[in-house]
């Protein structure tokens, strides 16, 4: 008996529970087919709207000065710090010049005996080659003497019958070998040396004059002097470090006159134009933000990781210090920007076909309304035509119902 009691209970409860049910499905049917939907509402109003794009970029100096060292060498003194303000012709670095100073004391050497060899060249030899030339000379010009003056004894003796023809012909050749070697010292002086081999000895003065200049150069590199007023932005050397040859020392650039280079996606590119203004935020300084211009619109497509970019270049007109060269940052170009327009929020607006339309609220019920826009950017849309201000337009159902023309509705601002 109790067992019966039990399962009526049960029942009774499953009865109560299914009558509830199906009540409250007849009033959400009722609610969404028959009764007034709750909608929220926008007004239609006048504010200001504009478009824009936006995309990452890298912050460069216009005027940036990077000094690296010219030779391997250690720090000898840092005379500046990251952040430190530096004047023109302010020294910031001198390194160790001892290997600067022997390499340029070699090369002026090399110089030295170069551009001798090529004096001596011109003049014929070295002063001991020239004096040995002068004396071999001598003593050639003595023994072409003394043969003339034994061709011609023998000559006369040979009129007298005293001497051979044999005689008279050897002492003749005598003389013309004596002659000829004459001769040939005698040139040797003017002439010893070719154009070739002046050629060549030129060209190794040259080579050497050039050793100098680059040695001086690399000896005047080890005092480091800023060549613009600016700030020291990165010092990744230390007192006492060795520093290869074309490493880094430090680099200094004006923090006024800053660009950004941006890249922007192939579709966007269209709609950049000399001038137009541009927002910049950087991810570190999340609270401030920077103003610039379009100085360079993009002139070609590259490819950019896996995407298809045009480079901008865009000057930052308030740059004074805090926004920092090779940060990565956020810009924002305003491509169009109207005033006092009249607009919906986007969501307000549907498409169908060509046509844009609007649900404008009119006494409690959902009017369709052709509207004509202009202006459209991620949250509003100018209206060129179709509504009025102070008009309310629908932007959806609280609920899962659908809009639709006629439809009895419960604004919900």
């Amino acid at each position: 008996m109790a067992e019966q009691t039990s399962h009526q209970g049960r029942g009774w409860i499953v009865g109560v529970s299914t009558l509830v049910v199906l009540i409250l499905l007849f009033f959400i049917l009722r609610s969404v087919f028959h009764g007034t939907v709750e909608v929220s509402v926008a007004p239609v109003q006048y504010q200001d709207i504009r478009s824009t794009v936006s995309t990452n970029g890298k912050v460069v100096p216009v005027d940036d000065y990077q000094a690296h060292a010219p030779a391997p060498g250690v720090v000898s003194k840092l005379f500046v710090a990251v952040g430190q303000k530096v004047s023109k012709g302010e020294e910031l670095v001198q390194m160790d010049d001892s290997d600067a100073r022997n390499r340029l004391a070699s090369a002026q050497a090399l110089l030295a005996t170069n551009e001798t060899a090529l004096q001596n060249m011109q003049h014929g030899g070295t002063q001991d080659e020239l004096t040995g030339q002068k004396a071999d000379l001598a003593t050639a010009q003595t023994q072409q003497t003394q043969a003339a003056a034994a061709l011609a004894s023998l000559q006369a003796l040979q009129a007298k019958g005293a001497a051979s023809s044999n005689e008279v012909a050897a002492a003749a050749q005598r003389l013309q070998a004596d002659q000829a070697r004459v001769a040939t010292l005698q040139a040797r002086k003017t002439s010893r040396y070719g154009a070739n081999d002046l050629a060549a000895q030129q060209a190794q003065v040259a080579n050497a004059r050039e050793g100098v200049q680059a040695a001086e150069s690399a000896l005047g590199g080890v005092d480091v002097h800023s060549p613009l007023n600016g700030t020291v932005y990165y010092v990744p050397v230390a007192q006492y470090d060795f520093v290869p040859a074309g490493d880094p020392l430090l680099y200094v650039a004006d923090l006024t006159h800053l660009q950004v280079r941006a890249y922007f996606d192939e579709p966007d590119i269209g709609k950049l134009k000399v001038g137009q203004t541009v927002k910049i935020v950087w991810d570190a300084k999340p609270n401030q933000e920077w103003h610039g211009h379009i100085a360079q619109a993009p002139t070609t497509v590259i490819t950019y990781g896996t995407r298809n970019v045009g480079e901008c270049v865009i000057t930052v007109d308030d740059a004074n210090g805090d926004l920092l060269p090779n940060t990565n940052v956020t810009v924002t170009v305003t491509t169009q920007a109207k005033t006092h327009v009249l607009t919906v929020p986007h969501e307000a607006v549907h498409t169908e076909g060509d046509n844009n339309y609007v649900y404008k609220v009119v006494d409690g019920h959902l009017h369709k309304t052709l509207v004509q826009v202009g202006l459209i950017n991620l949250t509003l849309e100018e209206i060129t035509s179709g509504l009025n201000e102070g008009d309310s337009v629908a932007l959806g159902a609280t609920s899962e119902a659908e809009l639709s023309d006629g439809l009895e509705v419960k604004a919900q601002r």
